[in-house]
């Protein structure tokens, strides 16, 4: 993978570049659509390409360890051909996953024993295990096992499983070194920074992870909870210290406020479920602000969804209509809303980028994310 910085903005630490991977470019800032089964809920593979415009999606090694398994995917040829999916794909480690399996795992130096959500069957992660499985999978770009520390926590269980985190993180790299790509293609590997919301602790982190001189960085543990100047601080303080000249991902942050701050911090890339989880709900994000469809203001609304959304289906639908598809529950109700959403996504952050090489990104920011933070 390499990593060239095309545009900095004038006022801030934004910038624009090209990532190029085995399976194509990604313009930055980009936001990734979370596919996390090997699929983004409720979204043909060819709408993310031709509607959606979507330059690179997730999946998760957790789920597809469980389902389809590695068995299949490997039969199939990976992910890319099993999902008929011919663009650059992520993949999570799962370590948020089983994080998020409270009371049905164990933590332990050497990995994690947890327990299904589906069946409560026994299974084990280590670090190497984690690696094997995303060999498997054949992402372009794959992630640390690492723990997700939760939001508000102890400095001494921080720090401790900060440590624990990098200690995997070299079995993890080390795995990576002594193994090859399963189908042919270079996997491009990124450590994961830790540390909750204390600050020396993300500088510690940030500092052992920048030494590992790996191609591309990853920043979690943020957008658990805590509040988003927490959130700021954390991130400004670790791109400053993460090497200039890689990609910098921030996990699982996906409001458009957030995006638009964490890019004028240094932020290239974001992945998040709300765009695709809340348009199931009938909440849409415009470049006006926040719309619930379901609410009654919208029954006679004959006006587009959105009228300069990149989605044909938000210029064609009306706000009418598409209220009218979730009050009877129609499938594709949650289909419009979620290509919707995604093309908006996908279009702050394409305009993100063309502020970016005009030098205006700094002050367009300002005004977007005081207009996408209102409801309307």
């Amino acid at each position: 993978m390499t990593f060239k910085i095309e545009h900095k903005d004038k006022g801030s630490s934004a910038r624009a570049g090209i990532i190029t991977t085995a399976h194509g470019d990604i313009k930055t800032p980009i936001f990734m659509p979370v596919g996390t089964q090997g699929t983004v809920k409720g979204v043909h593979q060819q709408e993310l390409h031709d509607v959606v415009n979507a330059q690179i999606i997730l999946g998760n090694t957790y789920h597809l360890y469980l389902r389809p398994g590695t068995d299949i995917l490997q039969k199939a040829g990976g992910l890319h051909k099993f999902i008929n999916w011919d663009k650059p794909i992520l993949t999570d480690s799962g370590g948020y996953q089983v994080y998020s399996l409270k009371g049905m795992r164990k933590i332990t130096e050497e990995g994690v024993k947890f327990q299904s959500h589906i069946d409560g069957s026994r299974h084990f992660f280590s670090p190497e295990s984690v690696m094997d499985v995303q060999r498997i999978i054949g992402a372009d770009i794959v992630m640390a096992f690492d723990e997700c520390t939760p939001y508000p926590c102890e400095f001494k269980y921080a720090r401790n499983s900060m440590h624990m985190t990098h200690r995997w993180l070299v079995r993890c790299i080390n795995r990576m070194n002594n193994t090859d790509p399963v189908y042919g293609y270079q996997q491009t590997f990124s450590p994961i920074v830790q540390g909750s919301t204390f600050p020396d602790l993300r500088k510690e982190s940030a500092e052992f992870i920048a030494d590992q001189g790996q191609d591309m960085n990853a920043i979690g543990g943020l957008s658990v909870g805590e509040p988003h100047e927490d959130m700021y601080a954390m991130t400004e303080l670790v791109c400053g210290i993460l090497p200039q000249d890689k990609p910098r991902y921030l996990m699982g942050v996906g409001l458009p406020e957030n995006i638009l701050e964490s890019i004028a911090l240094g932020i290239d890339m974001f992945d998040c479920v709300l765009p695709s989880r809340n348009a199931r709900h009938g909440i849409l994000y415009t470049k006006n602000g926040l719309i619930n469809i379901k609410n009654v203001k919208w029954r006679d609304d004959f006006s587009p969804v959105d009228a300069e959304s990149n989605a044909p289906t938000s210029r064609v639908h009306t706000k009418a209509y598409l209220r009218h598809l979730f009050k009877v529950e129609e499938l594709l109700a949650a289909q419009i809303a979620t290509l919707h959403n995604l093309s908006f996504f996908l279009w702050l952050v394409g305009e993100s980028r063309r502020k970016i090489a005009e030098g205006t990104f700094y002050e367009w920011k300002n005004e977007m994310v005081k207009s996408v933070s209102q409801r309307l």
